[in-house]
């Protein structure tokens, strides 16, 4: 089983002088860790000395890189055997860290997953909901949470899907729906979490399509045929429902008719080739 001893503490972080020198000390009194790294990702303002003064050992990138490519250089730089992550905006309360890293051992991954009434607005939790249903039909399991960047893992299982992560957001998303997809064990703890210090820099408007996009692209890597399926069977049920009515009502077949249903075959086709490649895949990775 895992516990604080062994587990490094990545902090990504940019522009957040306001409030990591209190998630520092929050996760120093909350156990005893193995080491805390804040990754200061380019900023403008005192995020990387107020870490390391409040005790942190700093990683700096030069310039500003995304939330995910200082995540990437904290699992790397980082020295335990597991990886707690947690923002750095002060909305995770720190004595829940060890809660989950108590779970690691029995699951893979656990992540701190906020009731709908931690969301910051209405329009984000709608937002975050919509896209965790989403999920959740696609990778054909529960999330209740997909966008919390408050998780622990195993090391060596997060370096196994490092090349898949973004350097901007979505990280969380990411990993969860690969550790989902992969057949790791997840759970998803319920937490409460507080407002935020300072603004969000992610913007639904702007980025729920990134999300959307992450999404099919993490579910066609690992279980292609959950997106091509539904889109064959579609192909088909139009071409083939348009062919009964043009033959009832005008005694012949269209070409948009066979069209449809050429169309509903080739995706079919192709599924079953992107399910056997992700197959290989999967045991050439389960041989290393």
């Amino acid at each position: 089983m895992a516990n604080p001893s062994t587990t490094s503490v990545v902090i990504p972080a940019y522009n957040e002088a306001a409030s990591i020198a209190a998630v520092v000390e929050g996760l120093k009194h909350a156990a005893t860790w193995h080491e805390i790294l804040v990754v200061d990702d380019g900023s403008e303002d005192d995020t990387g000395p107020k870490g390391q003064a409040a005790g942190a050992r700093v990683v700096r990138h030069p310039y500003n890189k995304g939330n995910g490519a200082a995540v990437k250089s904290g699992i790397r730089a980082a020295t335990g055997e597991f990886v707690l992550i947690i923002d750095a905006d002060g909305q995770h309360r720190a004595q829940i860290a060890p809660r989950l890293v108590d779970s690691l051992g029995e699951y893979d991954l656990v992540v701190a997953a906020r009731p709908d009434a931690s969301q910051a607005s209405l329009g984000r939790r709608l937002g975050n909901r919509l896209l965790a249903r989403l999920a959740s039909a696609l990778a054909g399991h529960q999330i209740p949470d997909l966008t919390s960047g408050f998780r622990a893992a195993r090391r060596a299982y997060l370096l196994e899907f490092m090349h898949l992560l973004p350097n901007g957001f979505s990280t969380p998303t990411t990993t969860t729906l690969s550790f989902l997809r992969a057949g790791y064990s997840v759970k998803f703890e319920t937490v409460d979490a507080d407002a935020r210090v300072g603004r969000s820099k992610i913007r639904f408007a702007r980025d729920g399509v990134k999300f959307f996009l992450i999404l099919l692209r993490v579910i066609t890597i690992f279980s292609p045929f959950r997106i091509f399926l539904p889109v064959s069977v579609v192909c088909l049920a139009l071409g083939l429902g348009y062919a009964a009515w043009t033959i009832a009502t005008q005694l012949h077949v269209t070409n948009s008719s066979v069209l449809l249903i050429m169309l509903g075959v080739l995706v079919f086709l192709l599924g079953l080739v992107s399910e056997q490649v992700s197959a290989l895949r999967a045991g050439s990775r389960d041989h290393r």
